[in-house]
């Protein structure tokens, strides 16, 4: 399998918050491949792989970042394809990396998602790739069926609830 995606974050240490985005993109069927990159520690490596990855086929790049957060940023300056970037709360409740993260020099753009949303950056990727690809956009579609019916379903459920002075 080639990858068409990078789930890229700043340390192993982010992995428990990116996993959510890796299960998405398996239950997608999306070829994926995640590297911890750090742009302060590692910056030369960032860029081999920020310059490279379009050549290498990837389509999308969900780069994750604590802290100073400048990973999405970095990326983003050295590739045409999409980043979206998910804030990890490291420090500050993760306010100071979704800052860094979403104010952006004007053309740079990163995508940003909330603190620890690694599972809205894979959908928002999914969506991305589904623009050019029916059959995605078939499963993307299903998929958004099927979180409607939960609340559906729970909100029947709900019914059931008892309370002295609940009306429905």
């Amino acid at each position: 399998m080639t990858p068409v995606v990078s789930i890229i974050m700043g340390s192993t240490s982010d992995l428990p918050v990116m996993e959510k985005a890796a299960k998405v993109f398996d239950e997608f069927q999306i070829p994926f491949e995640i590297h911890a990159l750090s742009a302060h520690r590692t910056p030369k490596e960032v860029e081999v792989f920020a310059t490279g990855a379009r050549e290498r086929g990837i389509k999308v790049i969900v780069a994750a970042a604590g802290m100073a957060a400048h990973l999405p940023g970095v990326i983003a300056s050295m590739t045409p394809l999409p980043v979206i970037g998910v804030p990890i709360n490291a420090s500050l409740d993760g306010m100071d990396a979704l800052l860094a993260i979403v104010q952006m020099p004007p053309g740079i753009p990163v995508a940003t998602v909330g603190i620890n949303a690694s599972m809205n950056a894979a959908l928002l990727a999914v969506q991305i790739l589904a623009s050019g690809d029916e059959s995605l956009q078939t499963k993307l579609i299903d998929y958004k069926e099927g979180l409607k019916k939960k609340i559906v379903k729970a909100n029947e459920e709900l019914k059931e609830v008892k309370f002295k002075f609940k009306t429905n």
